[in-house]
C-alpha cells in the first residue's frame, strides 16, 4: 500500500481528450475486419471496457478477436491525436502541491493508458487498468485515495464503494444531473475548476 495518500483520477474525457484518436482506430478496425463500428457514436459513450463496446458491432464470437485487433492498432492511431482537458495540468500541479500522489484508475489497459501518460508528460505516479465501476474502488483502496475524479456515473460508483468523496467531471458522457444523481459529493464544468475546490474536498475526505 502507498504510505503517502492520493487522489485518483479516471483518465479518458476526465484528464485527456481521447476521441479523436479513438475515432481512428475504430474506423481502422473497420476497414481491417470489414465490420462498420459507428465511430462517432463510440466516442460519444467512452468510459465502459472496449469488450462492452465492441459487443453492440461484432457477434459475441468475433468480440475478443476484435478487441485484440483494436488494442494491436491502438499505438498508432490514438496516441498523437490526444489533448489534455482544460484545467488537467494544473489539476495535477495543484494535487502535487498538496502533498499528495497522482493515481490514474482506467478501464483501459494499463500499458496503453500509461502510453497516453508519458506521452503527454502527465505527473501521474501511478496507473491501474483494465477496471470499472466497483472494480475500481479496490485500486482506489489500495493506493490510500482520498477522493476520486471521474466524468461517468460509474466513477461514483467507484468512490462510494471505496468510501470516498467522487468528483464528477462534466466532460464525458454523463451530464451533471446524471453525475450528481450517482453520489458525486461536487460535479464541476471541467477540472478548471478543481484546483480551488482541492482544499475544501480533502477537508471533506478526512
Amino acid at each position: 500500500m502507498a504510505t503517502t495518500p492520493s487522489v485518483g483520477f479516471d483518465l479518458d474525457m476526465t484528464l485527456i481528450d481521447s476521441r479523436p484518436g479513438i475515432a481512428a482506430t475504430y474506423r481502422e478496425l473497420t476497414a481491417r475486419t470489414g465490420v462498420h463500428v459507428d465511430a462517432e457514436v463510440a466516442v460519444g459513450r467512452l468510459g465502459p471496457p472496449l469488450r462492452h463496446e465492441l459487443a453492440h458491432w461484432f457477434p459475441p464470437e468475433q468480440v475478443e478477436s476484435a478487441v485484440t485487433t483494436f488494442r494491436s492498432l491502438y499505438p498508432t492511431y490514438a496516441i498523437e491525436p490526444a489533448l489534455p482537458l482544460p484545467g488537467a495540468a494544473e489539476t495535477l500541479a495543484a494535487v502535487r502541491a498538496a502533498g499528495l500522489r497522482v493515481l490514474v484508475v482506467t478501464s483501459k489497459l494499463g500499458r496503453l493508458a500509461r502510453l497516453h501518460v508519458e506521452h503527454l508528460g502527465l505527473p501521474v505516479d501511478e496507473v491501474v487498468g483494465d477496471l470499472f465501476a466497483e472494480q475500481k474502488a479496490t485500486a482506489l483502496r489500495e493506493h490510500g485515495s482520498r477522493l476520486y475524479v471521474g466524468d461517468h456515473v460509474a466513477d461514483m460508483t467507484a468512490a462510494r464503494i471505496a468510501g470516498v468523496p467522487g468528483v464528477g467531471v462534466a466532460t464525458g458522457p454523463c451530464d451533471v444531473d446524471e453525475l450528481r444523481a450517482a453520489g458525486a459529493e461536487l460535479v464541476l464544468d471541467d477540472l478548471t475548476g478543481f484546483p480551488a475546490a482541492l482544499s475544501g474536498l480533502l477537508r471533506l475526505a478526512l
